[in-house]
């Protein structure tokens, strides 16, 4: 009797169904994510198209170091805020700047060194940019706008009599989203204070996602001439080679989807050209201090999450910010070519890189 049962149960294990169970292979474990990605890299930049701005001429004693390395230079951040104020140049320290009233000041004394909400092992970097910020409506208000990066996120209202908006926007949107290991001995209490909450977002009207390509430049003259001469010359030559590569460059202040206020456009009909090869339109601005004056020009791109390149695929840099190092006149046009329009970077320029994850780019 028992023999049996075992010999029925082996003619069991032979049927058809039994056989595909057993013979195929087992299901792969999902992959971890890769802790960096790999890119099409262009090794040198190519030649401009057409003639150029000359490379600004600097001071003695302020030359550009052409010898060292930057490969990985880029300092490791978790977010960036650009605060837009409008103007192109600022004091060494931005938090002086309008003898302290500003929302860098504001934001440093709740997670600068000391803060109340500093966390060592969430690297916040505040910067100052030129792009204005966005009207409110009630236009007497004294405003502050910023963008959030590579969160790719725009706050556009910020009021500077309220801190409340100014906590709102440390607790929703720039604490870790959970506490770092180190902290795990840590009382719960003060765990919770640096954690993120995301119900303080509620608090900030206007919130949306970043759809333009941003070009950062650093023009930080207060801080070094190098990219205080360098800057401007940078941010008209990006301007002018993304015009005539059919891409709209913007500006003056975020539009507001509530109050109305316009965009103000390039000159010229590139509408079609965008709508065809659905090309984001892009902001090109002047920012403060980020390090590596003397790789001076430093500019950093940001292209939106959905961009599509020029030939109307993917962008392979979207949700990436890419940050460059020695930029000259010269090689704008092939930045805007090959980086802005067809997702590639350029190596011999390439001081390094973020995704939205915080994943560094190695190429």
């Amino acid at each position: 009797m028992f023999a049996r049962s075992l010999r029925g149960q082996a003619r069991a294990f032979q049927s058809p169904k039994w056989r595909r169970y057993l013979s195929s292979p087992a299901q792969p474990e999902t992959p971890a994510e890769p802790a960096t990605r790999r890119y099409r890299k262009v090794v040198g930049c190519p030649e401009p198209r057409c003639p150029c701005a000359p490379t600004p001429k600097l001071p003695d004693g302020l030359e550009i170091d052409r010898t060292t390395p930057f490969g990985h230079s880029m300092p490791r951040y978790d977010e960036q805020v650009v605060i837009c104020t409008g103007k192109t140049d600022w004091p060494s320290r931005i938090e002086d700047d309008a003898d302290g009233h500003n929302l860098a000041a504001d934001l440093k004394k709740l997670i600068g060194a000391g803060g109340s909400m500093n966390d060592p092992f969430n690297n916040i970097s505040i910067l100052n940019s030129s792009f204005a910020p966005s009207v409110p409506k009630r236009e007497e208000a004294h405003n502050a706008s910023a963008y959030l990066l590579p969160s790719f996120t725009y706050v556009p209202y910020l009021p500077r009599e309220s801190p409340a908006s100014v906590e709102a926007l440390v607790k929703g949107y720039l604490l870790a989203e959970k506490p770092h290991p180190a902290h795990k001995a840590e009382y719960h209490l003060a765990r919770k204070a640096i954690t993120r909450k995301p119900s303080y977002r509620k608090l900030l009207s206007g919130v949306r996602p970043v759809e333009d390509v941003l070009v950062l430049i650093c023009g930080h003259g207060g801080r070094d001439q190098r990219c205080g001469i360098f800057g401007p010359v940078l941010k008209d030559e990006f301007e002018t080679r993304l015009r005539a590569r059919g891409v709209e460059v913007l500006t003056g202040p975020e539009p507001d989807r509530d109050y109305g206020v316009p965009k103000v456009k390039a000159a010229g009909d590139e509408d079609e050209e965008r709508q065809r090869f659905k090309i984001p339109a892009a902001r090109v601005g002047l920012i403060s201090h980020i390090g590596g004056h003397k790789y001076a020009g430093n500019v950093i791109i940001y292209v939106p999450p959905k961009a599509k390149t020029q030939s109307g695929w993917p962008h392979l840099l979207g949700g990436h910010g890419i940050w460059y190092g020695r930029v000259e006149p010269r090689h704008v046009d092939g930045i805007v070519t090959e980086t802005i329009l067809e997702g590639n970077i350029i190596e011999e320029l390439f001081r390094g890189g973020v995704d939205q994850k915080r994943r560094s780019i190695e190429l």
